[in-house]
Formats: structure tokens, sequence, C-alpha cells
């Protein structure tokens, strides 16, 4: 009987390495993967809750668009280097206009720009902040390439 278990085991004495040898990178991109994405969604929270309070900052009397971009910087910076990311802060007219609002980055970009504190009260205003994924990742992966997170908030003047 012993001699029988042994001949059994010595003929599957390398399955374990091989099953292991096909699992383990697909297990490990995975895992990656993970980590990817999460940093991904972590960066787009931050985008979007910095410029919303940046927005915030900003809809006060006497704040410049300058200091309104440093704000959004400042808020960026345990997460991200602010000196990747652009911020913009541009007139948001075109809501009240009834106009035809920006759809992509082209026509957000064709938006004229506001200084805040030159600004009508009631007057809307956008803040926009954006970086290549790439440039802000911890892995960069190929499925990543070419990646924009955004982060935008729209506020009237007080």
């Amino acid at each position: 009987m012993s001699v029988r278990k042994a001949v059994i085991r010595r003929r599957n004495s390398g399955t374990t390495t091989i099953e292991a040898a096909f699992v383990l990178p697909v297990f490990i991109v995975f895992i990656f993967g993970l980590i990817t994405i999460g940093h991904a969604q972590m960066i787009s929270n931050m985008l979007k809750s910095s410029c919303r309070a940046a927005a915030r900052y900003g809809s006060t009397e006497g704040v410049t668009s300058a200091e309104v971009e440093a704000k959004c910087r400042q808020l960026l910076r345990p997460g991200v280097d602010p000196n990747l990311v652009t911020i913009t802060v541009k007139n948001g007219g075109v809501y009240d206009s009834g106009g035809d609002a920006p759809t992509s980055s082209q026509d957000f970009s064709d938006l004229d720009d506001i200084e805040l504190s030159d600004a009508e009260p009631r007057q809307i205003f956008i803040v926009r902040a954006e970086v290549a994924y790439n440039d802000a990742a911890i892995l960069s992966l190929p499925f990543m390439h070419g990646l924009m997170l955004r982060g935008t908030a729209i506020t009237r003047h007080e």
C-alpha cells in the first residue's frame, strides 16, 4: 500500500508548481490592475473635491482667480503633484444665456476666462482641474494610456 502511494505522489509531484506558474502571473496582474484603478478613482475624487472647495472659496467677494487656482493646488498636494495639474477658471455664462453647454474638452477651453475679483454677483463660473493619469500614476499600465482625469465645479459668485 505504501509503495502505491509513493508512485502516485511521484506522478503528481510537480502539479502544484505548474499550477502556480499559470495562476500567479494572472493573479498579480489582477491585483496591480485593482491598485491602479483604485488610485485613478482616488485622484479623480481629489480633483472633484478640490475644485468644489476652490469654487466655494472663489464665490466670496474679493478673491482672485489666481487665489482659487492656488487653493485648488494646495488641496491636491497630498495625493498628486500639483504642478502636473492644469487648473482653469472659466466664465460659465453659457449656462445662463441658454446657449449650448460645453460637452468636450475643446468646447470647455473655448469658454472665456474670468477674473473672479471683477465678477458680478450671481455670475456663474467654472473651476476645472485635469491631469493625465500616467503623469500621476503609481504604476503606469498600458490600458490607462491617454486617460485624462478631471474634476469640475460650477458655482455662482456672491
